[in-house]
């Protein structure tokens, strides 16, 4: 079982450098005063466009984990999280850290030290408080793997929704990168929802379940509040190796009140073709939105229930006129129809092209069942149903990402 912000008091611990060949999901590794930085967006997009949001987003290793063979029983890793707080809003509980022995959970714990990051959302300001390293320890694990007695393969998922730097990994006992496990690279982009909101840990964000019932490597470019069609995203999605994608496109781009349907299609066109630039025949899946009842038939912008703030809840409201898609404003059902649409038009000329309606993965009876617990974000519960539905009728022989064998 794993302990919280334990120092490192045995004498034989042997201490490895991180470095890349350790790590999976990332695309970046930023050297800092205390150790790296995982990063899923590359430096490029960083010095691009620095935006808040978007940098908040991208340095959440969300699909990140360390991954390495050993025998050792026990480990600690040091790390510099970065906690959010929202004005108003109720406390946020510490990112999960999972470590899992040759893919079974096999320990859970968090760090409670690290910086503070006060959000106010209701005026976009930000303050960063420092605060110390803290330590996440994990006993009592197995020396090998149990059929062969060999070195185990161990996996440490870091904290979905909470940057972390990682300052210094230690074992009682020799560690080596992990070999390639020969899956298929299953590259997916989507918000907030594909990031992992409020999912109970990093293995059971949505696309992590599926990834694992798929039996596919994740690399995930889920990024809270930032699928907005951005073509620096595009170009990262073109630029990474990968065996299957999907975009996730739509409740940001409807939040955020980004665009109108004259911008919508030519960006969504341009997204597909700057990823088909770097991968013509890649299986390419186009996911619409989730039912969100606030935005089905009422456009952006989203802001929080400030009604609800002063009770100590955090919910979002719709602030758009529903008699403004009148003249090109967005809604979910607008999204869905023109997403259909556009797939079908392309996929005539693109047999690898492919279309998931959203509401297949959480719909108006998962809602009744199941509801939104800010009228935004899934809750855990509802992160395992579209996880497992998603493999269910993406990884099968019928799906866009079935294993063709020669």
């Amino acid at each position: 079982m794993p302990s919280e912000n334990t120092s490192a008091t045995t004498p034989d611990w042997i201490t490895t450098p991180i470095t890349a060949d350790l790590l999976r999901g990332a695309l970046d590794l930023e050297r800092t005063e205390h150790g790296v930085l995982p990063h899923r967006l590359p430096a490029w997009v960083r010095a691009q466009y620095a935006d808040g949001q978007l940098a908040m987003a991208e340095s959440q290793p969300s699909g990140v984990r360390l991954a390495f063979r050993t025998r050792a029983t026990a480990v600690e890793l040091d790390t510099l999280p970065t906690k959010r707080v929202y004005t108003g809003a109720p406390p946020r509980p510490d990112g999960v850290y999972e470590l899992l022995v040759d893919g079974v959970l096999a320990g859970r714990g968090s760090v409670r030290d690290g910086n503070t990051l006060t959000v106010d959302m209701t005026t976009g300001s930000a303050e960063l408080r420092p605060g110390p390293v803290g330590t996440v320890r994990f006993t009592d694990l197995p020396d090998s793997d149990g059929d062969s007695g060999d070195s185990k393969n161990v996996e440490i998922w870091l904290p979905h929704n909470e940057t972390t730097e990682l300052v210094a990994l230690r074992t009682d006992a020799p560690v080596e990168p992990a070999a390639d496990p020969g899956r298929r690279v299953w590259l997916h982009h989507g918000s907030s929802i594909s990031h992992g909101s409020d999912a109970a840990g990093p293995t059971s964000i949505w696309p992590a379940l599926a990834a694992s019932l798929g039996g596919v490597e994740l690399i995930n470019l889920g990024l809270g509040g930032s699928a907005l069609l951005d073509p620096f995203t595009a170009r990262t999605l073109r630029d990474t190796p990968a065996d299957l994608i999907s975009v996730k496109i739509g409740i940001n781009v409807v939040n955020a009140d980004a665009m109108r349907m004259r911008a919508f299609t030519p960006a969504v066109h341009g997204f597909l073709d700057t990823i088909r630039e770097g991968h013509p025949d890649t299986p390419l899946l186009v996911v619409s939105p989730i039912l969100c009842p606030i935005h089905e038939d009422t456009p952006g912008p989203s802001a929080p229930d400030l009604a609800h703030m002063s009770e100590g809840r955090l919910k979002f409201a719709a602030m758009g006129d529903p008699a403004e898609t009148a003249a090109g404003k967005l809604t979910l059902r607008v999204v869905r129809d023109e997403l259909a649409r556009i797939v079908a038009q392309r996929s005539k000329e693109d047999p690898n092209l492919h279309h998931l309606d959203g509401l297949r993965l959480y719909g108006e009876a998962d809602f009744a069942e199941l509801p939104l617990p800010d009228e935004l974000h899934p809750d855990a519960a509802t992160h395992r149903r579209i996880g497992e539905r998603f493999a269910a009728q993406v990884f099968t022989a019928e799906g866009a990402f079935a294993t063709h064998e020669a």
